[in-house]
């Protein structure tokens, strides 16, 4: 007979009866998943059903076998230096294992186990199920302790599960927890744990992963990122594989007819956790199939969707969250089944950040994902197995396959970290950004690449790709408080090339983006000629057709992959801008460029002089790339469209007539670019003496202009912008060129239309600044290096000339 649950006593909560003011009770974890458990069903938020062992068991069994003074002297011992905290936290480990249950907490366990396999609708005590440990003290505001306790899958059978408890109660006390608690500041044994027995949701043959409601390294809060890979979700936390990578951003999600994803990167997934095959082995790790390795894991519809739910989940808990969700294979239903608050990027100032600067060049060794956004430079030290950890050096560059939480105590003390294994959202990813630790994640090569001892240079200061050079390299890091910033009456946007970038200088208060090239996203992420995609039977050289099916599988047509992929990009571009004007240039490559893509030798002329060539406008309408550029526009028309990005604004470089500009404007339109419909505006670079000369018919095409100030000060003094010998005459403060701008800012405002400029000019001189000031240009855009340094600048012009007024 079943021994009666003591009246006084609660060991046993469901997650319907609790919520996130029982965390003394059942924990973070229990109490969040409670919590959606009770609020967000409404919001359509599944979570799987199960209840919490409180953290009243965990003491009833600490107390039934005597165990807190064996407990406080092991711990008392490794504090004062008399073991080594792998001795300590093995002896009190033991201490668990080797008790035994209450009978009636064991009772509690097996009565509340038959009932939720009675719910999933098996036979009693068959259900399998997940046994994660919930401390008391974490899922906090200030500390995640994520992975700090052990988490045990597939669990099935009373005997089985009594056993994943015991382990889970003896977590509380792994080397990495004890390190970690210390490191916050909590007392050991002032922290219980509860334990949470919840169904398992057949990911298995289906996919989980993990997902924030904020830019992990940038903070940027307007973003949800999902982490996604085949199976169970062990390997996505643990970092033992690099995962598919999804954006949305999140003020778009709720608008009609809208699917804001602005990022779909496909990660390597080379292996998968799946159920184990009879005997005690419960999970086990299989190798991938090519197809899945091949294809992303989720659908859009299932992106959106999980972005959606933590849309609901944050604004229901108001503050950004970190989040586990789960896809059955067998249904195809999408589950949450974890969620706490994050805990670093939510404790960093909004208006003070540092940005910091390589000086030096070295030679590239690896690359991967970028873990926050500093430089470290020092020894490496090459560990591949974890029994060799003692081996690591303090102040020294950890390189190793993957960083799992039992390399705390080692992570805590280096200065950068990189791996060949893990993503952006792995467990070992979210630790190093705790510790305030650089690292570079999922690299491949790392442990080849780098030789041990070998002086390297670790950066996450390039965008979300962090890189490994050569060497101890220069670089300097700059304070910034924005809060300083005067006002301008003058508009100060930003120029922009790389959506990897983007999300680096959400925080400027920029006016919008002044500059995108287009160019960069085609040459860096694309890589392939347009024609090279619109017509592959015309790429010769077998290496590149190869290369060119490989970047393309999974699209039936090539040109997909070019639309898809610029339009994500331009999204993210956008995104921490939104709704404020992104002025995205038209492509811009000269023959010479667009040759060195892949299957560009095929498309592209020789010329003696590119500079003045085949460039810009005159390609739109040419037959020779007519059908490239429908795909720029079918690309811009997307992200305009179905992204829902508006603020997306077209310019029109290099364009050297009036009629030049008619046929261009045509070709945009038959493509579905038509200016005013939709609210598009059309914008002209201003880089050729014509324009100026002709601003007023210029003006009547277009809704703004924007001075490029080097192809005009190279066209109007006759100076090869790129020659070292004429350099020393290349200035675009001469009075000629100064005179032109003068001109084209009159011509503009007289026409109704706005102008503004885009290059380094008004960052290296004071003076240009005051002059763009004092000719009463628009809007300055500036590369986001200088913002900071050269906004005071404007700021001081603006009040020189308004003195100078009577």
């Amino acid at each position: 007979m079943e021994q009666q649950i003591p009246a006084d006593k609660s060991y046993i909560v469901w997650f319907e009866d609790t919520g996130m003011a029982d965390v003394p009770l059942v924990g973070g974890k229990n109490a969040s998943l409670g919590e959606m458990v009770r609020a967000l069903a409404g919001a359509g938020v599944r979570v799987p059903e199960g209840f919490a062992v409180t953290a009243e068991g965990y003491r009833e069994f600490v107390r039934a076998n005597g165990m807190e003074p064996g407990m406080r002297g092991w711990l008392e011992r490794y504090r004062s230096g008399d073991v080594a905290l792998s001795e300590a936290g093995h002896a009190v480990r033991e201490l668990f294992l080797a008790a035994q249950f209450p009978p009636h907490l064991a009772a509690a366990i097996r009565q509340a186990y038959r009932q939720l396999s009675e719910r999933s609708g098996l036979p009693a005590a068959a259900a399998a199920v997940a046994v994660r440990s919930s401390a008391t003290a974490e899922d906090l505001p200030d500390a995640s302790f994520a992975g700090q306790q052990e988490t045990f899958l597939n669990v099935a059978g009373d005997q089985v599960l009594l056993e994943s408890c015991r382990r889970c109660f003896a977590s509380l006390f792994t080397d990495r927890a004890i390190s970690y608690r210390a490191i916050k500041g909590f007392d050991d044994l002032q922290v219980a744990l509860s334990v949470g027995v919840q169904r398992m949701v057949r990911s298995d043959v289906g996919a989980a992963g993990v997902m924030f409601t904020l830019d992990t390294e940038t903070g940027f809060p307007d973003a949800v990122v999902i982490s996604a890979a085949w199976g169970l979700g062990e390997t996505v936390v643990q970092g033992s594989i690099n995962p598919d990578k999804y954006l949305v951003y999140k003020p778009l999600l709720g608008r009609d007819g809208f699917a804001p994803i602005i990022e779909r990167t496909r990660g390597e997934k080379e292996r998968k956790m799946v159920y184990g095959r009879g005997g005690s082995v419960r999970t086990r790790l299989v190798d991938t199939s090519e197809r899945e390795r091949k294809a992303l894991v989720l659908t859009d519809g299932e992106v959106l969707q999980l972005a959606r739910w933590a849309v609901a989940i944050e604004d229901h808990y108001r503050t950004p969250m970190d989040m586990e969700w789960a896809k059955d294979g067998t249904t195809g239903e999408l589950f949450l089944v974890q969620a706490r608050p994050e805990t670093v990027q939510t404790g960093r100032s909004g208006s003070r950040f540092s940005v910091h600067r390589l000086l030096g060049e070295g030679r590239l060794l690896a690359k991967g994902a970028a873990i926050g956004d500093s430089i470290a430079v020092g020894e490496a030290c090459v560990i591949r197995s974890a029994a060799d950890i003692d081996r690591f050096r303090d102040g020294a560059v950890l390189v190793t396959e993957m960083t799992d939480p039992d390399w705390v105590p080692v992570m805590q003390r280096a200065a950068g970290i990189i791996t060949e294994h893990g993503g952006t959202t792995s467990h070992a990813a979210i630790v190093s950004r705790e510790l305030g630790v650089p690292a570079v994640v999922g690299t491949g090569n790392a442990t080849d690449a780098i030789g041990n001892g070998d002086q390297i240079t670790l950066s996450c200061a390039e965008g979300d790709e962090g890189h490994v050079y050569a060497g101890a390299l220069e670089f300097e890091t700059e304070e910034i408080d924005l809060a300083e910033l005067p006002q301008t009456a003058t508009g100060v946007m930003v120029n922009v090339a790389s959506p990897a970038a983007a999300f680096s200088w959400w925080r400027l208060p920029a006016a919008g983006v002044g500059l995108a090239r287009m160019e960069f996203i085609i040459n860096d992420v694309i890589r392939i000629h347009p024609m090279a995609l619109v017509h592959p039977e015309r790429v010769a050289d077998p290496q590149e057709a190869t290369r060119i099916r490989e970047l393309t599988a999974g699209f039936a047509d090539p040109g997909e992959y070019f639309v898809q992929t610029l339009a994500t990009g331009l999204g993210k571009l956008s995104a921490p801008y939104f709704p404020r004007p992104v002025i995205v240039r038209l492509s811009d490559f000269k023959t010479n460029e667009y040759a060195h893509l892949l299957g560009g030798s095929a498309f592209e002329p020789a010329e003696e002089n590119p500079m003045l060539g085949f460039r810009g406008a005159s390609r739109y309408y040419d037959e020779r790339y007519r059908e490239g550029f429908a795909l720029e526009c079918r690309a811009l028309k997307r992200v305009r469209e179905e992204l829902g990005f508006g603020n997306v604004v077209v310019m029109v470089p290099f364009c050297r007539t009036p009629a030049e500009a008619d046929r261009v404007l045509e070709v945009m339109a038959a493509n579905g670019l038509v200016r005013g419909e939709n609210g598009l505006q059309v914008y002209m670079m201003c880089e050729i003496p014509s324009n100026v000369v002709l601003a007023a018919e210029f003006a009547m095409r277009f809704d703004g202009f924007s001075i490029g100030s080097n192809d005009l000060t190279q066209l109007v003094l006759g100076v090869d912008r790129d020659s070292e010998l004429l350099a020393p005459l290349f200035d675009e403060r001469d009075e000629a060129v100064k005179r032109m701008i003068s001109q084209v800012i009159v011509a503009a405002h007289a026409a109704g239309i706005k102008i503004g400029i885009c290059g380094q000019g008004p960052s290296n001189h004071a003076d240009f600044a005051a002059f763009l000031v004092d000719e009463g240009i628009d809007t300055i855009s500036l590369n986001p290096d200088t913002f900071v340094r050269t906004v005071p600048r404007i700021a001081e012009a603006e009040r020189r000339r308004k003195e100078r007024k009577p």
